[in-house]
């Protein structure tokens, strides 16, 4: 995947600021593309903010947001990520991600990236230049090719396929159905005393 990248190099940029608590409001996930930010992206008027960066010309698309660390702390609102994905964000690349917010991101499908923190300070760098700003992540060859070169990152084996093939928890699990249903008939056979106790529950209830 390719795009331009917009800087966000404050630390602990929390979900709080990510996405208001005002905009948790709703049963479903509409409207929280105007949510992302919005503290940030709009003035007291409702207009957009123009020194906010995600509202400048170079970064109004932005595909990728390179961002300070521990980036995504404070409560466990998936709205968060859900409003990033809205707003057309395809992956996050930082030093480290608070735990929730990293494991809502893989849920998700939102792709969030861990760099060395002498790698981070030369790409905020990058993508800060209009001229400079398009990134490419290969998640199959594990690289971040920039304007001056590509950078590795490393990611979890599971967590590659899972972003690879577009696949949830759940999803990853039933790859093993036949292996799930084998073990389960070799248990049972090996300790058929659960089967008759799990009859005698279902009739007691």
């Amino acid at each position: 995947m390719a795009g331009p990248a917009a800087p966000l190099p404050a630390a602990n940029i929390d979900t709080d600021i990510i996405m208001p608590k005002r905009y948790l409001k709703g049963v479903d996930r509409a409207g929280l593309r105007e949510g992302v930010f919005h503290d940030l992206r709009f003035g007291a008027a409702g207009d957009p903010d123009p020194t906010f960066i995600l509202n400048q010309p170079a970064w109004a698309d932005a595909a990728f947001l390179v961002v300070g660390p521990n980036f995504g702390c404070g409560s466990s609102r998936e709205h968060a990520v859900w409003g990033l994905l809205q707003l057309g964000v395809r992956a996050l690349i930082g030093t480290n991600f608070a735990g929730i917010f990293f494991d809502n991101c893989a849920r998700n499908g939102l792709v969030a990236l861990a760099l060395d923190l002498d790698q981070i300070g030369p790409l905020l760098a990058l993508v800060s230049d209009p001229a400079r700003n398009q990134l490419t992540i290969d998640l199959a060859a594990q690289t971040v090719t920039t304007a001056v070169g590509a950078l590795p990152f490393r990611i979890d084996p599971l967590l590659k396929t899972m972003l690879l093939e577009g696949l949830d928890s759940v999803a990853t699990t039933l790859k093993h159905q036949s292996e799930i249903h084998a073990f389960e008939s070799s248990y049972l056979e090996a300790n058929p005393w659960l089967l008759k106790d799990a009859r005698t529950t279902r009739r007691q209830t």
